[in-house]
């Protein structure tokens, strides 16, 4: 079976639960800071995940390798191959479609629920108002096309599918562990007070054991997807 390609942006937000419902071998990559990267062809990879990070996902300047993943986004949707985008993923996602990126719309920060407002069989796996993780500052507008699946007051645009493609503003690919990662760095929580900094850390030990089993079934919709391509 080809391999999933995993495209991240900062060691600390990898894969996660994702990696787990794949069920399929992955590669990962960061080209983030490349002005040249080279990326597998789509004939190469059986599916493509792109991960958060800090970054404003329009900031080529500093960051050239974006632009090469979102040619390879507006590609792989093209060419009908599974997708998933998470934060900076989605938004890169939303870009690539001919969406429009809103620097600074609002931040969330924190578990906090969604409205699930349209059927998709991945992100229905979560429910239909699920409590998930948010950690963000930018948003999007809907891509051309797309549909909107999810949304809150302060972000519209929480999540979308355009064909082969799902974008997720939130963060459902972290269990208890990765969440303690992310707390513990300071370039994580460095606008945070410390009580913000344990409030999340207390919503999370009453939230992921009902999210992560979600999660899992959902991720693991999407690996059936992905090996389905083969």
């Amino acid at each position: 079976m080809r391999p999933v390609l995993i495209v991240t942006h900062a060691p600390h937000e990898g894969p996660g639960l994702i990696a787990q419902g794949l069920d399929a071998p992955v590669r990962v990559r960061t080209v983030l800071d490349l002005a040249e990267p080279r990326l597998p062809s789509l004939d190469e990879v059986s599916g493509v995940v792109v991960m958060g990070g800090s970054m404003d996902a329009d900031d080529l300047t500093e960051h050239p390798g974006l632009a090469a993943e979102r040619a390879l986004l507006a590609s792989a949707v093209e060419a009908d191959v599974p997708v998933l985008g998470i934060c900076l993923g989605m938004q890169l996602l939303a870009l690539a479609l001919g969406g429009r990126l809103r620097l600074r719309t609002g931040t969330e920060i924190g578990f906090a629920p969604v409205d699930v407002v349209a059927d998709d069989p991945v992100l229905g796996a979560l429910g239909s108002r699920p409590t998930v993780l948010h950690w963000h500052a930018d948003s999007v507008d809907l891509p051309p096309g797309a549909t909107l699946l999810a949304s809150t007051e302060l972000t519209p645009v929480q999540a979308f599918r355009a064909g082969s493609a799902l974008g997720l503003q939130f963060h459902p690919e972290l269990d208890a562990g990765m969440l303690d990662l992310w707390l513990s760095r300071p370039d994580m929580v460095a606008d945070l007070a410390d009580d913000e900094i344990e409030a999340i850390r207390t919503a999370g030990a009453d939230q992921l054991p009902i999210l992560v089993p979600a999660a899992e079934k959902a991720f693991a919709v999407f690996g059936e997807r992905v090996r389905a391509r083969g």
